[in-house]
């Protein structure tokens, strides 16, 4: 016989004697069509009546006997929620009957023996079910003064194949907890991902949407009085419109193609359009790596937003260096200040910021001032060990 596995995990909850549908269990992708072909082992079991000329008697015994068996068989691989221990059990004591009338009661011990493994949920717990089969049927076999070879294949037999079984058991356990944790893996992946999207959604919507208003209410003021400038400001709210849809389909692939130099001259365009008097001392020039670029440009993105929106500002400074092995980004305005309480906005910026090892902080003395500072040291390391989170 050779070593049965399937894997199975045994539950106490729900209705224990739901039954699968047929097609469910055929192609579960641990055991298949497998059952089926192991069942026919239980042919040794009519050996002794064929070659005994059995009476309709032990027949008829013999036969009930292989009816229950198979009950408690096909109960582990048909029902929802087995009580595998009960099955195993059942198959135990079918062994310790028969062997009084049948040899190859042994056949049950055999199942028994091969089932138990997995139906715990331990090696230990497995090793302690087969030295008690083992010993049981010793002991009966003892007893009963049954030959020698009998006694093998109802006490040793069992034992070795029940043994082996451990082996796989624990594996398929081990696959078990394996996939799982695959599974979690993927699903947090997938939480990321959708965190991601909402972010560079909220940051690039809601800062083109401020512009597209401005320009807009800017257009309307103009109609009257300057028609030129008005289709002027229109045919660049038509631009941004199509640029903003492009934006929108790189976040959900995950792409950044601008750069930190273009989003800080269209942050500079944009808050002039505004009226609002832009001084910008920022060396576009560094050499960042694209993670901190990235992260970067999308922060002055979401600070201009917020000045635009919020701030009723006259100045804003826009300021970038590289010392110390870091680098620094300030956006500082004199606007009317912010609320204590972070938005969706400042919240995704931070988090961006800080999965690269990076620190934000913000003041609301005398308007708002965020700084952030990233270090470019360990931007090699952060960005192998930090990119499949933030951009994947």
């Amino acid at each position: 016989m050779p070593l049965i596995a399937f894997n199975r995990e045994i539950s106490s909850n729900g209705n224990p004697w739901k039954l699968k549908p047929w097609g469910k269990v055929l192609k579960d992708k641990d055991h298949g069509w497998s059952p089926l072909v192991w069942v026919l082992y239980l042919g040794f079991f009519f050996i002794e009546p064929i070659v005994d000329h059995a009476s309709l008697r032990l027949w008829a015994l013999d036969a009930a006997g292989a009816a229950v068996f198979l009950i408690l068989y096909f109960g582990l691989f048909f029902l929802e929620n087995p009580r595998g221990l009960l099955h195993v059990t059942g198959m135990a004591l079918l062994g310790l009957l028969f062997q009084f009338i049948n040899s190859n009661g042994a056949t049950f011990f055999i199942f028994a023996a091969a089932m138990l493994p997995f139906c715990v949920k331990t090696q230990r717990s497995a090793w302690l079910g087969l030295f008690t089969i083992g010993a049981a049927t010793a002991v009966q076999g003892l007893a009963l003064h049954i030959n020698r070879w009998a006694l093998f294949f109802s006490t040793v037999f069992p034992l070795m194949i029940g043994g082996g079984n451990t082996f796989f058991a624990e594996r398929n356990r081990l696959n078990c907890r394996l996939r799982k944790a695959n599974e979690e893996i993927e699903h947090l992946a997938k939480v990321a991902e959708r965190e991601r999207i909402a972010r560079d959604l909220h940051d690039i919507l809601g800062h083109t949407l401020s512009v597209i208003t401005l320009k807009s209410e800017l257009a309307g003021k103009l109609m009257d009085r300057d028609p030129a400038r008005a289709a002027k400001e229109i045919r660049e709210v038509e631009e941004i419109s199509r640029q903003a849809l492009t934006e929108v389909r790189d976040a959900i692939r995950g792409y950044r193609a601008k750069g930190l130099a273009a989003e800080l001259a269209h942050a500079k365009s944009t808050l002039e359009t505004a009226g609002v008097n832009v001084q910008c001392d920022a060396a576009t020039t560094l050499q960042l790596p694209p993670m901190q670029e990235s992260v970067l440009s999308l922060a002055v993105r979401e600070g201009v937003t917020n000045v635009l929106r919020h701030a009723r500002a006259r100045t804003c400074r826009l300021h970038l260096e590289q010392q110390n092995g870091s680098c620094q980004l300030v956006i500082e305005d004199d606007g009317l200040g912010s609320s204590s309480v972070e938005g969706n906005g400042l919240r995704g910026m931070r988090e961006r910021v800080e999965m690269l090892g990076g620190t934000l902080q913000r003041s609301n003395q005398d308007g708002t001032t965020l700084t952030i500072t990233l270090p470019l040291k360990d931007a090699a390391s952060h960005d192998t060990d930090k990119a499949e989170s933030l951009h994947n």
